[in-house]
């Protein structure tokens, strides 16, 4: 800790004030210095207003800033109670600010905000609140493409964002999976996704952090996006390219519309083909709301 020494310059001590004279007011019970900055300080500097050796005028020429003006201010308290003159707000000056009716209280400053992300956007800090047991280095590495798609597919909303982020983090495991774990044999022959060729369903299996599925789907989302996925499915399982495929499968089903009418249940129905895991999806999806508001 630092000690209060004598000044080698000598002040010319002021006349004391009287007991109470900053009777209510509280004030640091941490040191402060020449270079200090914050709410503190501030507190300091009203308490020299009022004690006389500061004016208003000085402290609005910096009001929180513990410079020149604040610490020659000081020197003159120090001066005229004894205490050694050194601009450095320390134990000893609290003492005397205390005999003078002054209280010490730690300030409490408010905490800071998450970082504040681009529109369309999430913060690191927001998607990991979010999904809890994504490791940090797969949530760094995720981010990037993941922002980059919501603000492709217009899911800027507190409400789009919300649901996108739950359904994501239901369907691919908190950002970890982006390849379905079973061959794809059960897509074999489906017309309707459009696997007509021997091969198709494992060529064609889920992949991106909404399953992309299916011939179709994947010559779809390729066009949409520029991309060859249909003859590269293997490409939707990456992240720079799994996350704009999870964007376009929510924007060609018109799920943002749902996610402005809170419809949560109706975008599961229109990603799953019915409700499997439903009550998952909504623990999701009211923490994203809570970390978003």
């Amino acid at each position: 800790m630092l000690l209060e020494t004598r000044s080698s310059q000598e002040v010319t001590a002021p006349t004391p004030k009287p007991s109470g004279a900053l009777s209510g007011m509280v004030l640091s019970a941490s040191n402060l210095k020449r270079g200090s900055k914050g709410a503190e300080v501030r507190q300091l500097q009203a308490a020299l207003v009022k004690l006389g050796h500061m004016t208003q005028a000085q402290v609005n020429t910096g009001p929180g800033i513990f410079g020149p003006k604040t610490q020659e201010a000081l020197e003159k308290f120090q001066a005229s109670h004894r205490v050694p003159a050194t601009g450095f707000y320390g134990p000893l000056t609290r003492a005397a600010l205390v005999k003078l009716g002054a209280s010490l209280s730690r300030v409490k400053l408010p905490p800071k905000p998450p970082p504040t992300p681009s529109k369309g956007g999430v913060s690191l800090a927001q998607l990991k609140a979010i999904m809890t047991h994504l490791p940090t280095a797969r949530a760094k590495l995720c981010l990037p493409h993941l922002n980059r798609a919501m603000q492709e597919a217009a899911i800027t909303t507190r409400k789009r964002r919300a649901a996108f982020l739950a359904q994501l983090a239901h369907e691919s495991v908190e950002l970890v999976h982006f390849e379905e774990l079973a061959s794809g044999d059960d897509y074999e022959g489906r017309k309707d996704l459009g696997n007509i060729h021997k091969g198709d369903g494992r060529r064609y299996k889920g992949r991106g952090p909404i399953q992309l599925t299916g011939r179709n789907n994947y010559r779809a989302a390729g066009k949409a996006l520029h991309i060859d996925l249909e003859n590269h499915p293997k490409r939707a399982a990456a992240v720079d390219v799994g996350f704009r495929t999870a964007g376009w499968f929510w924007t060609s089903r018109k799920l943002n519309h749902y996610a402005d009418l809170g419809n949560f249940r109706e975008i599961t129905r229109r990603i799953n083909g019915g409700y499997n895991g439903l009550a998952h999806r909504q623990m999701y999806y009211r923490r994203a709301l809570k970390v978003l508001a």
